[in-house]
């Protein structure tokens, strides 16, 4: 049995779904084919004995207005699709130092620094944010939909250059690593050890390996007047079937419990995929994958790549797993000004990236209480990408030994969560606890892992383009890297050079 189409996507994960979905709506026929019975790649959403969990990202922002900086929104915005956002500006902060409700916005950060570092830390924090204004407007001079990654980029950039020379010293600066910016202005502990934190929970990195672009658009999206952080109504599943109904409403496919087996290539071009069942789809313009590079690599025949690719793509370094507790609890006298999201930090000397230091925790129903039944609250806590595959690597998930790691491991996690509801486990009355495994085996991720560990200004994430003729990736292994903002420009982009440059301007001019 064969069937034809002129673009295959490979994965349902965000960057997938917003390349599809441009180019569905550039007018291609396209088929994303997800091996999970769920879409949305580490962004799905799952129902469980009447709770609804995220099992991934849930922290938010620049999604509930238009215009936006956010590629995400831009994205829903072409394909002319949204979201109801609940809307809230704090969240709760655990740190060595004490407990701190945190607030988004130009001044709030400040104020908690006069308070807790004195006028001079106040001041370091002053200057890094007239350092950053200049490199967030250069972020922002050159639209992400203007970009793509074969010569026709000489015309969609063009007309923008004019806008970027203002910033052109600016510009010099995004390439490299925001340690480097922070080194230059920022000397206070405290205010280091913060910006640690935050550029670990974009990148999976500490300040010096994440980009300075990155954090240019953090600045510029957090440390503005009035901002505030957007969760979508019925959770991180409702971004993901906006974007399907923007695939769908242009004509694209989305087939799920269908696994790519492997990527068909003939005299070095893509020509389609064998699914796990035997069937082979043809394409007939691009294979797309919205795997991560390692797993990309798994579906290429030996002999199909070109050797030093291959080699230096499987040389990419890896970022560790995560673990994961979704809880279902009574929520009898829980406050609802609880904050929906936490942060916890055990010990600064240790460093942010040192397992079982860190750990998020969301409580998504305090803002949409249909994520759990009348009375009770859903949870998620996961210790973000510092869990070692290692200490998983052989043990069988149907054995005793693995329910006991499960539980040594799971227990940081606990304990965290118990800071603001003590009697935590007495509330409980669902329990899933998640594992680099349980990563591995729903996600299909190599090892679990959160993604590539690429440091900015040492190397730069690959492009869209591949030396197979019609195969291109998108996602978190493609640039511009990790996150929510990121994976979405990976897929404008790659959807751009899939396209001709008539289509990109017709579309976004």
């Amino acid at each position: 049995m064969s069937r034809k189409r002129e673009i295959i996507i490979i994965g349902s994960g965000l960057g997938g779904l917003c390349c599809g979905a441009i180019l569905a709506k550039y007018g291609y026929d396209v088929l994303v084919c997800e091996s999970h019975n769920l879409a949305g790649g580490c962004a799905h959403g799952f129902r469980y004995k009447g709770f609804k969990f995220d099992s991934g990202p849930s922290l938010y922002s620049g999604l509930s207005y238009s215009p936006s900086s956010n590629p995400l929104r831009q994205v829903l915005d072409l394909v002319g699709e949204d979201i109801e956002w609940k809307n809230y500006d704090n969240w709760g902060c655990w740190l060595p130092e004490g407990y701190f409700d945190i607030a988004v916005g130009a001044d709030n950060f400040h104020n908690l620094l006069l308070q807790l570092r004195g006028e001079e830390a106040g001041r370091q924090w002053r200057k890094l944010q007239e350092v950053m204004k200049p490199l967030g407007e250069a972020s922002m001079a050159i639209p992400v939909q203007a970009f793509r990654y074969d010569l026709g980029a000489v015309f969609t950039l063009f007309p923008h250059f004019s806008s970027m020379i203002p910033y052109l010293f600016s510009a010099k600066k995004l390439t490299g690593n925001f340690g480097a910016i922070m080194d230059e202005v920022v000397e206070d502990e405290f205010i280091r050890n913060w910006l640690d934190l935050l550029c670990f929970m974009l990148s999976g990195l500490p300040a010096h390996g994440t980009s300075a672009a990155e954090m240019a658009f953090m600045f510029a999206e957090w440390y503005r007047p009035d901002v505030t952080l957007d969760y979508p109504v019925g959770g991180s599943e409702a971004i993901v079937d906006a974007l399907i109904r923007g695939l769908k409403k242009n004509g694209g496919e989305l087939i799920l419990s269908s696994h790519v087996a492997e990527i068909i290539i003939e005299n070095n071009q893509a020509k389609g995929v064998r699914l796990s069942n035997d069937e082979e789809i043809k394409a007939t313009k691009a294979v797309i994958s919205n795997a991560s590079i390692w797993d990309t690599l798994a579906l290429i025949p030996e002999g199909m790549l070109d050797s030093e690719y291959r080699s230096k793509s499987e040389k990419t370094p890896i970022n560790p797993s995560f673990m994961h507790l979704h809880l279902g609890i009574d929520g009898k006298d829980i406050p609802n000004d609880l904050p929906c999201h936490h942060m916890i930090v055990n010990d600064w000397q240790r460093g942010v990236t040192a397992p079982q230091n860190v750990i998020a925790v969301s409580i998504p129903s305090l803002l949409d209480s249909s994520l759990a039944p009348p009375g009770k609250h859903s949870i998620h806590v996961y210790t973000p990408a510092t869990e070692p595959y290692e200490l998983w690597a052989d043990l069988n998930p149907n054995s005793p030994e693995y329910q006991e790691m499960k539980e040594m491991r799971s227990q940081p996690m606990w304990e965290a969560l118990a800071r603001f509801i003590p009697d935590i486990k007495e509330r409980c009355e669902v329990k899933l606890v998640g594992t680099p495994l349980t990563h591995e085996r729903f996600l299909r991720r190599y090892r679990g892992t959160y993604g590539a560990a690429w440091k900015a200004g040492e190397s730069l994430f690959a492009p869209a383009t591949t030396p197979v003729k019609n195969l291109y990736c998108c996602g978190d292994s493609t640039f511009p890297g990790i996150g929510v903002p990121a994976v979405a420009a990976s897929g404008i982009m790659t959807a751009n050079t899939v396209a001709n440059i008539f289509q990109q301007w017709k579309f976004w001019h």
